[in-house]
């Protein structure tokens, strides 16, 4: 058996506005679930108003927040021309100030930014921990009304050689020059393709990993379990493509359910099934 990482994730949970009301989102609120399913211990630090019921989202996860005057807020309308995104409200920054100093060092740190809320400074906290980037929130930029678009990450050559896993997907790239800085400052460099499985991109190297057809249902969120995922087979085994194999599938049992809750059982059955086949195999 491997070892579990004490997994902790940095970013902002969310509210996404749907019709009638909202349901959470944020990558922190899939990642730490699965997590959480794959045997970790989980922590998080978010920045949320006193009301927002984190705990209840998140009961298996300990939450330091850090009380804001109003959450992150996003809205997706897809249109004709594709997804919509706008950035109604955003919570506070987090900083290194709002660290806990009393919490163990974990085995993984999850950097989750979807609005550009981590200081980049919070990495140098985590010298023995491994670093693992879902980058898309530091690609991301928003005018006076709140549309969201893509941007070039300004500080990407400055961050990118501290963090030992960077995951995105294809989608929050803006480019293609992009893609060729990410891969010449990013230790490993992991760009998911949906149904196309992802592309693993390590010492200059490249390499496909696919993922077997499955009912596509409903997407949101399997990019966020595919990170958590990784990161942990990655921790435990140090395996750039086992992890990304591991990862696909994972990510794989989302697509076939409609709601957070169904994609959770999903994974959870495919985990029980995987260690059941594992012991009598």
């Amino acid at each position: 058996m491997h070892s579990q990482p004490l997994y902790l994730a940095i970013g902002h949970i969310c509210q996404d506005i749907i019709p009638g009301g909202w349901k959470v989102g944020g990558t922190v609120s899939f990642a730490l679930r699965v997590a959480a399913v794959l045997g970790c211990e989980t922590r998080l630090i978010t920045s949320v108003t006193p009301a927002f019921p984190v705990a209840e989202v998140l009961p298996q996860t300990v939450i330091h927040p850090v009380p804001a005057p109003q959450n992150t807020v996003f809205e997706n309308v897809q249109t004709a021309r594709g997804r919509v995104q706008t950035l109604h409200s955003r919570a506070l920054t987090l900083e290194p100030g709002h660290l806990p100093t009393d919490w163990p060092t974990p085995g993984i740190v999850h950097l989750a930014p979807i609005a550009a809320e981590i200081n980049p400074a919070i990495i140098s906290a985590y010298p023995h921990s491994l670093i693992g980037l879902t980058a898309q929130g530091w690609l991301r930029t928003w005018d006076e009304q709140g549309h969201v678009t893509a941007m070039p990450w300004a500080m990407a050559e400055q961050v990118l050689p501290q963090v030992d896993v960077t995951i995105l997907s294809q989608e929050d790239l803006p480019d293609e020059a992009t893609l060729v800085t990410f891969r010449q400052c990013a230790p490993l460099l992991v760009v998911t393709a949906g149904a196309q499985g992802c592309h693993v991109y390590r010492n200059g190297e490249s390499y496909h990993v696919p993922v077997a057809p499955v009912p596509d249902v409903e997407t949101t969120g399997a990019g966020d379990v595919f990170a958590a995922a990784y990161f942990i087979h990655y921790y435990q085994t140090r395996d750039p493509l086992a992890s990304a194999y591991f990862a696909n599938q994972i990510a794989a049992q989302t697509v076939t359910q409609s709601d957070l809750e169904a994609k959770i059982k999903a994974i959870t059955a495919f985990v029980a099934q995987r260690q059941t086949d594992t012991m009598m195999g």
